[in-house]
């Protein structure tokens, strides 16, 4: 067959690679095994607008996450780093109705910059205090849409001028399956249409 032959693989969630985050959340007496702060693993979550900011992320209805973001309407989105890979994917399978996420994967919950009841992930390198605005509900998943309401990420990731540069933050990507550390860039937005110049500046080229 020729490179380019087409087989129909049948219809499925295909649509990859797609970031791979821990959403963390609580309820509302964190005190309480029922309620203590909590973290799922999420591939499908993406931004949806940008003003105001907001995003999408989907989770099963059986989800133990699921009932703790129904009730107080909040949850924080945590980038993934090389070092957060493993309890990323341990939060991915093992339910928090059973044990301590954040006890067991040995991170520290700390309460999410503007917002009442979840607890974002001090070790994640980027961490997205979300509020939900409304939530959609399909035949395997809710979808739960939320504006987001603060950012913090680690201060090694601003330069001299306060960009935040997240290509230093060694993030993954889960690609049917499997979890990789992002590659060699490639170009940036509007690198087809840009001067030499341009692109010789911002791909760091000599």
């Amino acid at each position: 067959m020729a490179k380019h032959d087409k087989i129909n693989v049948g219809a499925s969630t295909i649509l990859n690679p797609v970031p791979v985050v821990m959403i963390s959340c609580a309820g509302k007496d964190p005190s309480t095994t029922e309620g203590r702060p909590n973290i799922i693993t999420v591939a499908w979550a993406g931004t949806i607008n940008s003003e105001p900011p907001m995003v999408s992320v989907s989770i099963r209805k059986s989800r133990h996450s699921h009932k703790l973001i129904s009730e107080t309407g909040e949850f924080v989105i945590n980038l993934v780093n090389k070092q957060l890979c493993k309890p990323c994917d341990l939060c991915g399978v093992k339910s928090g109705a059973d044990i301590d996420k954040f006890a067991t994967c040995g991170l520290t919950a700390v309460k999410a910059d503007d917002l009442e009841y979840a607890y974002a992930i001090k070790e994640a390198p980027v961490s997205i205090s979300c509020k939900v605005e409304s939530v959609t509900e399909l035949p395997s998943h809710d979808v739960f849409t939320a504006t987001v309401v603060g950012v913090t990420a680690d201060s090694y990731l601003l330069d001299e001028n306060g960009r935040l540069c997240l290509d230093n933050a060694n993030l993954v990507a889960y690609n049917h399956g499997e979890y990789f550390l992002l590659g060699k860039k490639l170009g940036f937005f509007g690198y087809s249409v840009a001067s030499e110049e341009i692109i010789k500046k911002r791909m760091g080229e000599k």
